[in-house]
Formats: C-alpha cells, sequence, structure tokens
C-alpha cells in the first residue's frame, strides 16, 4: 500500500490494536496498522540462538534487566500510537513493564531482517528507535550475512559486521555475540 493511501486511513487507537485477534501479527506507526509475514526458519533459528546467548548472560550477571523475545509489544509513543515487536529486546527498568508490554524504549533491540521488506528495519525502525531512546539497535541481515551495529549514546556508532564476527553489545563490558557459532539454515 501505498504511503499516500496509507494516510487516509483512519488511525488505529490503543482499545482496536489490542482487540486484534490474538494470532495477529502488526505495528503500528503514527497510528497506521502494518501487518507482519510469518517469520522464516532462518529467521526462527538465529532467534532462538540470540536469545539463547543474551539470557545465559543476563542470568550469570544477575540484576534487573529481562530479553524477550516476540511478539511481545513495545509501545513507543501515545500521541500518535506506535507500537513495534523487535524480535529481540532488553529492558532494564521494571518500571517499563506492565505485564502486557514495555511502555517506552527497550535498552536494546535486535531486528532479523525480513526479506520482503528490508527498509523497514533499515531505515523506518532505525528512526522510531533512534528518535524513542533505544540505547543500541542491531540489525541482522541473514541473506547478506551481515550484522548492522547502531550504537546511539556517546559516540554515535554505526558497523557492519559479517557472521565470522565476534560481535560486542555497547550497553555491557562484557557481552561477545560470536555470530559464527550461529548456524543457519
Amino acid at each position: 500500500m501505498s504511503t499516500a493511501l496509507q494516510q487516509d486511513l483512519p488511525l488505529i487507537t490503543l482499545e482496536e490494536y489490542e482487540a486484534l485477534p490474538e494470532d495477529t501479527r502488526a505495528e503500528v506507526f503514527d497510528g497506521q496498522i502494518y501487518y507482519m509475514a510469518s517469520p522464516s526458519q532462518s529467521h526462527q533459528t538465529i532467534l532462538t540462538e540470540l536469545l539463547v546467548a543474551i539470557r545465559n548472560y543476563l542470568r550469570k550477571k544477575g540484576g534487573g534487566c529481562q530479553v524477550f523475545p516476540a511478539p511481545f509489544d513495545v509501545k513507543l509513543s501515545d500521541s500518535l500510537l506506535t507500537i513495534v515487536q523487535p524480535d529481540l529486546m532488553i529492558v532494564c527498568d521494571k518500571d517499563k513493564l506492565d505485564g502486557n508490554r514495555c511502555n517506552g524504549a527497550p535498552d536494546f533491540i535486535i531486528e532479523i531482517i525480513s526479506p520482503g521488506n528490508p527498509s523497514d528495519d533499515y531505515i523506518r525502525k532505525l528512526y522510531y528507535y533512534k528518535n524513542a531512546g533505544v540505547r543500541e539497535y542491531w540489525i541482522v541481515d541473514y541473506r547478506r550475512k551481515l550484522v548492522t551495529v547502531n550504537y546511539f549514546e556517546g559516540n554515535l556508532l554505526n558497523v557492519q559486521y559479517s557472521f565470522d564476527s565476534t560481535i560486542k553489545l555497547n550497553i555491557y563490558d562484557d557481552l561477545y555475540i560470536d555470530f559464527s557459532d550461529i548456524p543457519i539454515s
């Protein structure tokens, strides 16, 4: 659907979004709803590996941060409703969690590229995540075997790594993900 046509549609409310069938995969940007396709096997394999690595680190480390895989809503804005479902996120401020969603920016987000719509992760979500206050945002492109790290604190960082790299999460001093250990199907 073109942007011009999208703008003529009525804006969705939080109540309407919450009334969608539970198995509906959708996100909302500035009140406009966008439906998402189901993830591929490669997507799910990468997501599982990253989730386990981060969860294991957080368990050993202790502290208040939690990791959540999709689908789990993040409400970035109320004024023009913006709700996303990042593939993976770390939330350190428990006050942002209300039992149903994260209200406000997670500390860390990973999006795994959807082959049908890569600009969504590289452009739209980059814009929203940076402006909402996400500290670090990774874009994992398994078809190109690239990971783009966007670190928004201090000296802004935007670096690409290949899948044979070990990559540091900048929000932690000692958390590294070895992408060469992740099986790609």
